[in-house]
């Protein structure tokens, strides 16, 4: 069963309030008048049962004294006849009044003890009547006003019904009353649904105007929509005429073609004259079948061959005709030119990047070689220099110590720089392997080490404070993150070494792209950031050795390690007021797949 709509609920609330406008008001006012009426009876009743009861009595006392007129020597026609009309009548009234209490159980009760006592009552003024002796009659007359006595049970009866007959009244008045507020409470409610009535008519009435106004909107919004699109759009019918087509159609295919019934084979000389598209289209709109990124070739109206790709979908008719085909066209002439000219830059540029990949490889072996095969003579000078310093003694002169001290540290630091080479190139080599490595530990048990050497190497300066915010655990290389920050804690060491005390700060940040965010900064001596594109190469050095001794290549190794791990990293630093290195590492990194990737 289908939903209503919005505008039939609102034409279901207008009956309903017509209704309640016409029925309510007339069943409510029947309902009370119901009422005044019951409440009128009942009174009536009570009326009725009180005059019953004052005629039984009265009955009753015509009988008694037709009786007692007889015992007084009254003795005429008219007075007997009295006698027995009254006797006549008492059984008939009380009936009647039995009758109008039955459902009072309490005066049921009275009306039984009034019809004994009435009934000996008249017995005795019957026998009265039929007495020939005087001195009896007088008897039966005491017995008969004596006994059984009856004003009591008719007060009581009589005010019972009384009482009655106040409550009716008052209950009858006041349903009156409830009848004329209820009634004029119905029309102040007739009024206000009038009045809402009107109301949601006039609502519905500008709604009507507001939603053709906004319909007219949409229509004219949808046309320049339509027509400021730069691709051809059109709708044809289902005979495959053209109904509609916007400006860029027009533009690309020929004005005169898109009139109002042109069948579009001969739209643009022809141009979507294809059997299999022309095939395709019928199957939209006779099947509501679609067509998506149909490549069609078209040799428009300005004799341009294009490469387009057509897509097509049913639109329903109006009004009952027949579904028609809405289709848009987009010319990928130059994206097709683009895409043959990116696959040709792209075999050039696989090209040149195995040939670069080649000289890496080569460059880097060369560089394993060379590290390697110095090595051996190295270690052959330093030992020979010491050896030749120790065989001379006393016998060399100053300048010949001087001389063999130079070369013996100048093969030691040529050594050094072949291991940080090495290191350099096995960062360079080996396959990263992921696992979570808790930095917080890593860097504690590296700041045990500098503090050990720090108190070795200078005995007589203060320690190295230390300033070591939270730090997470991530999903990296151990070993190449703790060559990182050895590097970095290393040179903070180093360069703030001449301070007192030494200041290093380690703090840690979330980015709002997950990625965590490290620096490492010192109160040292610092650089000129116009040199700090230099500090990250190896070799490269910003300050004299005999200040600072080192090879050059660990920030050369921070870096790589960085940029294998997909993180940045750079510096920040005025001279003689310390240095801040900052790196960057994901929030997660994808094991499998870097490790297949760094081994290739």
């Amino acid at each position: 069963m289908p939903l209503l709509t919005q505008a039939g609920v609102r034409a279901w609330l207008v009956l309903a309030g017509i209704a309640a406008i016409v029925l309510a008001p007339f069943l409510v006012q029947r309902a009370m008048n119901r009422t005044t009426y019951d409440a009128a009876r009942w009174l009536a009743h009570s009326y009725q049962v009180e005059a019953s009861a004052r005629g039984v009595v009265s009955d009753a006392r015509d009988a008694e004294s037709a009786a007692l007129s007889l015992v007084l020597g009254v003795d005429t026609p008219l007075v007997r006849q009295r006698l027995r009309e009254a006797a006549a009548r008492v059984p008939h009234d009380l009936d009647r009044l039995q009758a109008l209490t039955h459902d009072n159980p309490a005066q049921l009760v009275r009306i039984g003890q009034l019809r004994d006592r009435i009934e000996q009552r008249v017995a005795y003024a019957q026998q009265i009547a039929a007495s020939r002796d005087p001195e009896a009659a007088r008897a039966l007359a005491r017995e008969m006003t004596t006994r059984s006595p009856i004003r009591q049970i008719a007060s009581e009866l009589i005010a019972d019904e009384a009482r009655l007959a106040a409550q009716r009244d008052a209950a009858a008045t006041q349903s009156r009353e409830r009848t004329q507020w209820i009634g004029a409470a119905a029309a102040f409610v007739q009024l206000l649904l009038l009045v809402a009535i009107a109301w949601l008519w006039k609502r519905e009435t500008d709604r009507r105007v507001a939603q053709e106004q906004e319909s007219r909107e949409v229509a004219e919004r949808a046309q320049a929509i339509l027509h400021s699109v730069r691709e051809p759009i059109a709708l044809v019918d289902g005979e495959q005429k053209v109904v509609l087509a916007n400006e860029a159609f027009r533009e690309m295919y020929g004005a005169d073609s898109t009139a109002e019934g042109a069948p579009l084979a001969d739209v643009g000389d022809g141009a979507w004259r294809d059997a299999v598209f022309l095939q395709r289209l019928r199957d939209v709109a006779a099947r509501g079948r679609e067509l998506w990124d149909f490549e069609l070739q078209q040799t428009t109206t300005d004799g341009q061959s294009r490469h387009m790709v057509v897509n097509a979908v049913r639109m329903p008719g109006s009004s009952g005709d027949a579904p028609g085909v809405l289709l848009t066209a987009s010319d990928l002439t130059a994206h097709k030119a683009s895409e043959e000219r990116v696959r040709e830059l792209n075999r050039q540029l696989e090209g040149k990047v195995g040939q670069v990949s080649e000289v890496n490889r080569e460059l880097e072996a060369f560089s394993y070689s060379v590290s390697h095969d110095l090595r051996a003579p190295l270690r052959h000078i330093a030992g020979f220099a010491d050896k030749l310093d120790r065989h001379l003694g006393g016998e060399a002169d100053e300048k010949s110590h001087h001389y063999l001290k130079v070369i013996s540290d100048s093969a030691r630091r040529m050594g050094a720089l072949i291991d940080d080479l090495l290191v350099y190139s096995r960062l360079g080599r080996n396959a990263i392997r992921l696992q979570a490595v808790d930095l917080q530990s890593l860097v504690a048990e590296l700041r045990a080490m500098f503090d050990a050497t720090w108190a070795t190497d200078h005995p007589d300066a203060p320690a190295i404070r230390w300033d070591i915010g939270p730090l997470p655990v991530v999903v990296a290389d151990e070993n190449m993150m703790r060559q990182v920050w050895q590097n970095l804690l290393g040179n903070a060491v180093k360069y703030s070494a001449h301070r007192t005390p030494p200041v290093i700060r380690i703090a840690h940040e979330r980015r709002a792209d997950g990625a965590h965010h490290f620096s490492v900064g010192d109160n040292g001596a610092g650089f000129d950031m116009a040199y700090a594109s230099k500090l990250f190469g190896v070799f490269q050095r910003l300050h004299k050795a005999s200040e600072y001794p080192g090879t050059g290549i660990g920030l050369a190794s921070v870096r790589r390690v960085v940029a294998r791990h997909d993180g940045e990293v750079w510096a920040e630093a005025e001279p003689d007021r310390g240095a801040t290195f900052h790196f960057t590492l994901p929030e997660m990194l994808d094991a499998p797949a870097r490790t297949s990737r760094d081994t290739a």
